[in-house]
């Protein structure tokens, strides 16, 4: 059996398993290649690149594990999400995203009747484990791991390139090729997929179905405040100030796509929030916003809080630093209203150079296809009316009237 038809045989075996159910779709996502100038495997989020010698010296558990490595990075959207990471230090980011899905496999088939570690063939590590795997990180999200190895290698003494190395390559570079609307087209594939593998799951429900993921289902069937998304968000996102508050993942926030914790820090760092001032937000619609980023503002202590109003174009810039920030119900201004074009936000942040720790959209969701591009941080979008619209980019929550 050659090597592109061992891969076929893996994926289909995977598929027809009950226990996999809910990542068929996402196995048959992007194009699946076999190549000789890969040393083991790949994926830029959308396609999975197996090396060719790579594929022959594995066990057909072995694998079956590396598949489902490759996928859960594209389910979990690892190459586009933490980009931001990867430019800080490529091989902590690399071995962050490795710990967290790892863990998932590890749990999926604890036996490893069906899923097994890649180990070495070869040399003084012959016959261990290739993949990284430990427990502290359990119920972690990426950038979590991320700031332990990297404070970690600082007590240490390391330097770039010093940390655990996984056992495969991951396409940073070519996830950054893709064009905006090829990110688009992505993110809406795996939706889609995602949710054709819930309702496969649910079929076989009672048939052994272990494989159902509860991030990947609770990310499907939200049913969260808007409120306490928009709090878990924005502390998830932002930089801790203060690691030894971490807690485990909170599950129930893990409907807006991101993992969130229950606490990473006391305080967080820069925060944009961009406010639609368009002619159909409602008084009491931005009061009531407002009154929740006070809120935040309170019990975070943002470092830094630049807040937009914006309609067809930036109306109002304001910013507030740490000792004024708790003020911005009562001094802030809000400007605009006229049109509704959230691309004029995007460009505006590029244009002064404002890099946040994330972002938060306050809007009415009528935005045609105009949700703007090139957004340098993780995204949030609160929409006030328009209940069918999900933005292209970043995660989207609903605010009811």
């Amino acid at each position: 059996m050659n090597e592109e038809r061992k891969l076929k045989k893996a994926k289909i075996s995977l598929m027809r398993d009950p226990r996999f159910a809910l990542w068929q779709g996402i196995m048959m996502v992007g194009k699946t290649i076999v190549s000789d100038d890969i040393p083991t495997a790949a994926t830029n989020g959308r396609d999975e690149i197996y090396g060719r010698k790579f594929i022959k010296e594995l066990s057909e558990q072995e694998l079956n594990f590396v598949v489902l490595h490759e996928n859960l990075h594209k389910a979990f959207r690892h190459l586009t999400t933490w980009r931001k990471l990867f430019d800080e230090d490529r091989n902590l980011a690399n071995a962050a995203c490795d710990y967290v899905i790892n863990l998932k496999l590890r749990d999926m088939d604890p036996s490893g009747r069906t899923l097994k570690f890649p180990t070495f063939k070869e040399g003084k590590y012959a016959d261990k484990e290739m993949g990284l795997v430990d427990e502290r990180f359990r119920n972690m999200h990426v950038k979590q791991v991320f700031d332990i190895l990297k404070q970690e290698r600082k007590a240490r003494g390391g330097g770039d390139g010093d940390g655990p190395m996984g056992f495969d390559e991951h396409d940073w570079g070519g996830a950054k090729e893709m064009t905006e609307e090829e990110k688009q087209q992505l993110s809406r594939e795996i939706d889609q997929a995602l949710r054709q593998g819930q309702m496969a799951a649910q079929k076989i429900a009672g048939k052994g179905a272990g494989g159902i993921d509860r991030d990947i289902q609770e990310m499907l069937d939200p049913k969260l405040d808007w409120r306490e998304v928009l709090r878990e968000f924005v502390k998830s996102t932002c930089h801790a100030k203060d690691a030894s508050s971490w807690r485990k993942v909170n599950r129930r926030y893990l409907s807006t796509g991101v993992y969130m914790p229950t606490l990473i820090g006391e305080k967080v760092g820069h925060l944009v929030v961009a406010v639609d001032t368009s002619g159909s937000i409602q008084g009491t619609e931005l009061a009531e916003f407002l009154g929740e980023i006070k809120g935040i503002a309170e019990e975070v202590t943002p470092e830094r809080v630049d807040l937009l109003y914006w309609d067809n174009a930036v109306a109002a810039h304001e910013e507030y630093e740490l000792s004024n920030v708790d003020s911005i119900i009562t001094s802030t201004k809000p400007r605009g209203g006229g049109g509704t074009s959230p691309s004029c936000v995007s460009a505006y942040l590029k244009e002064k150079n404002i890099v946040p720790e994330c972002v938060v959209v306050f809007t009415d969701g009528y935005v045609g296809s105009d949700w703007g591009s090139d957004w340098s941080a993780p995204l949030l979008w609160v929409i006030t009316q328009n209940a069918s619209a999900v933005a292209e980019h970043g995660k989207t929550i609903h605010m009811p009237h």
